[in-house]
C-alpha cells in the first residue's frame, strides 16, 4: 500500500468542501483606527475586555442592526456570547461592568446594550458623533 494510491487529484469532487462545512471566505468587520491608536493605548484593557468590547462593537456597527443610529445592540443572548467567546459568564459579566467604568458600553437592560462608535464620550464629540436623539 502506498501513500501515492490514495493520493487524491484536485479535480475529484471530494476535495470540494461539503455543504454542511462553513464558507472558506473570511468576513471582515470595520473597527476604527481610534481604537488602536488610543483606547488600547490609554486604557490598558484585559483581554477579556477587549474580546466582550469587540463582540459587542461588532454586533452594533459591524452586522446588520436595526437600532445602529442609536448605538444600540439587538438583544444578545449571553448563552450564545459564552459559547462563542469560549468564556465564563462570570468573566463577561466583569468585562461589562469594567467597560461600563470606562464608559465604552451601557447596559439598557440584560444582554442589549449600547456602544459609542468612538467608544468614549469625548471621541464621539471630537468626531461628531450622535445617536439619533439617543443619548445615555
Amino acid at each position: 500500500h502506498s501513500i501515492i494510491a490514495t493520493h487524491k487529484h484536485r479535480d475529484d469532487e471530494d476535495v470540494l468542501p461539503s455543504k454542511n462545512e462553513e464558507t472558506l471566505f473570511p468576513t471582515h468587520s470595520e473597527i476604527p483606527d481610534i481604537f488602536f491608536d488610543k483606547v488600547l493605548v490609554d486604557f490598558k484593557l484585559s483581554r477579556s475586555e477587549v474580546i466582550v468590547l469587540m463582540y459587542i462593537y461588532r454586533r452594533v456597527w459591524c452586522r446588520p442592526n436595526l437600532y445602529k443610529k442609536h448605538g444600540i445592540s439587538q438583544l444578545l443572548s449571553l448563552t450564545e456570547m459564552v459559547n462563542q467567546l469560549d468564556m465564563k459568564i462570570e468573566e463577561i459579566h466583569q468585562a461589562i461592568r469594567k467597560l461600563e467604568n470606562f464608559g465604552f458600553v451601557t447596559t439598557i437592560r440584560v444582554g442589549q446594550y449600547f456602544v459609542r462608535r468612538f467608544f468614549t464620550k469625548e471621541l464621539d464629540e471630537f468626531f461628531a458623533q450622535d445617536y439619533d436623539d439617543f443619548e445615555v
